[in-house]
């Protein structure tokens, strides 16, 4: 009777510890889960204050000499105050990128304190319009090139490259003699005209321009013999250019080549 009655109770208290085992392992779960929790928070926390990760280091390379360097790096620490892990690699990439010196860039972090940024500079190769500069593929940029002496050149909106790829053939040509070319114009109806650096302008129309050119660098030797100053050549003739000289009643002429 004594062992039936132990066995009962025995089976009565086995549920029991069961479920006290089972709550046990819940609260150890949840103990767990919270401690990662609030790990992971702290860790968080670590990790985006910038006293304990700064970035300490912005390193800059490249070859660059319009790039306010220093006023680019406070532009990043004040655009990016967080640490080291908080700081966002892309939106410092744009930011450099729309700086108007810098061509193209390259941003990267380094463990454990260092930003490392290359810049590829905006090369200026002529003026266009007064208010913004030309690189050599004929993109414009919003940079101060007041002091920059580069040629200047003009056109209708979008002819920027045809304008530039114009230059350069008449540069070309224009590299076997002692003249060069100050400022150049495009009009409305894509006709040339150029003013050299001794003043001298040429009208060299829409058509077959590049010719045009090589016909005055064959008759000016010619001109140069007279005794009165040429200030401009109209090349728009199949035969011939129409001069106008310097300080003379008698404006024009034509002269066969």
């Amino acid at each position: 009777m004594t062992s039936k009655t132990s066995t009962a109770s025995a089976a009565k208290s086995k549920p029991a510890k069961d479920k006290t085992s089972l709550w046990g392992g819940v609260a150890f779960l949840l103990f767990v889960i919270a401690a990662l929790v609030f790990g992971a928070v702290k860790a968080n926390d670590y990790m985006q204050d910038e006293q304990q990760m700064p970035v300490q280091v912005i390193d800059f390379s490249g070859d660059y000499q319009h790039v306010n360097i220093t006023r680019l790096e406070r532009l990043i620490r004040k655009s990016q105050p967080g640490s080291f892990f908080a700081l966002d690699v892309n939106e410092v990439f744009e930011l450099v990128e729309a700086q108007p010196w810098v061509y193209r860039a390259s941003v990267r972090k380094k463990w454990p304190n260092t930003l490392k940024i290359y810049l590829v500079e905006q090369q200026p190769v002529a003026k266009w319009n007064e208010d913004l500069l030309l690189n050599p593929y004929g993109d414009t940029f919003n940079a101060d090139g007041h002091d920059l002496a580069l040629p200047r050149l003009y056109g209708p909106g979008g002819s920027e490259k045809t304008a530039l790829e114009g230059y350069n053939s008449m540069h070309a040509l224009l590299a076997t003699t002692a003249m060069n070319i100050e400022e150049l114009s495009l009009s409305e109806r894509f006709a040339w005209q150029v003013q050299l650096e001794n003043g001298i302008e040429l009208n060299l129309g829409r058509k077959e321009f590049i010719d045009r050119l090589q016909r005055f660098i064959d008759v000016y030797p010619l001109l140069a013999q007279q005794e009165k100053t040429v200030k401009y050549i109209d090349l728009r003739y199949d035969t011939g250019v129409a001069v106008g000289w310097e300080n003379s009643s008698s404006d024009t002429t034509n002269k066969e080549s």
